[in-house]
Formats: structure tokens, sequence, C-alpha cells
């Protein structure tokens, strides 16, 4: 009887640094998971919101599902692809995945 009541007299002491160092895991936690997944994917929303505002006529691009094309025409919402002689879609600005150098589509 005597134990049971010294136990429960030294878990009743407050300690200031007690309840900091179990907040602590959950803490690091969410400073893991902000580097290692919302950082970069910030980054690349970022690298892709220039590369549509960038977007320019005679660009070769690829846009969403693979489509590869030239831009003829640049608009607010939507780009004009011509993908082939004479033939032209339109896709909207932030379907394009990435610009390709001059000269890449006469390859294809």
């Amino acid at each position: 009887m005597l134990i049971s009541t010294a136990h429960a007299q030294q878990a009743a002491s407050s300690d200031p640094t007690g309840g900091f160092m179990q907040l602590l895991p959950i803490i690091l936690m969410f400073v893991v998971l902000y580097f290692l997944m919302i950082r970069p994917q910030m980054k690349r929303a970022k690298e892709h919101k220039a590369l549509v505002e960038a977007l320019a006529r005679g660009d070769e691009v690829i846009a969403g599902g693979g489509i590869a094309g030239r831009i003829t025409k640049v608009g607010e919402q939507f780009v004009s692809l011509e993908v082939a002689e004479g033939v032209e879609i339109q896709v909207q600005k932030p379907a394009v995945q990435l610009v390709l150098p001059k000269g890449s589509l006469k390859a294809l």
C-alpha cells in the first residue's frame, strides 16, 4: 500500500521539459515530412508555373498524354499545337509538360 502511494506521488510531480519531450517526436515527423514531401512538390509546381508562363509561339512541346507538337498560337488559357502538317489542336496551358529543344520534332 505504501509503495503504490509513493509511485503515485512521483508520477504527479510535474516536469516542465517532460511535456516537450513527449511532443518532440511528433514535431520531428512534421519537419521530415515537410522536407521530404511538401517542399519538393512546391518547388516542382513553381517550376511548372514558370514553364507555362514562358510558352511562346514556335516552341516544341510535349503535352499531357504524350502529344508532341509545335505551338502556333498562345492564348490566355489555351495554346494551339500543330501536331501534323495542317492539323492543329487546342490544349490547356497547364497540360504542357515539357518544352523540347528546337528541331526535336523533325527527328521524330
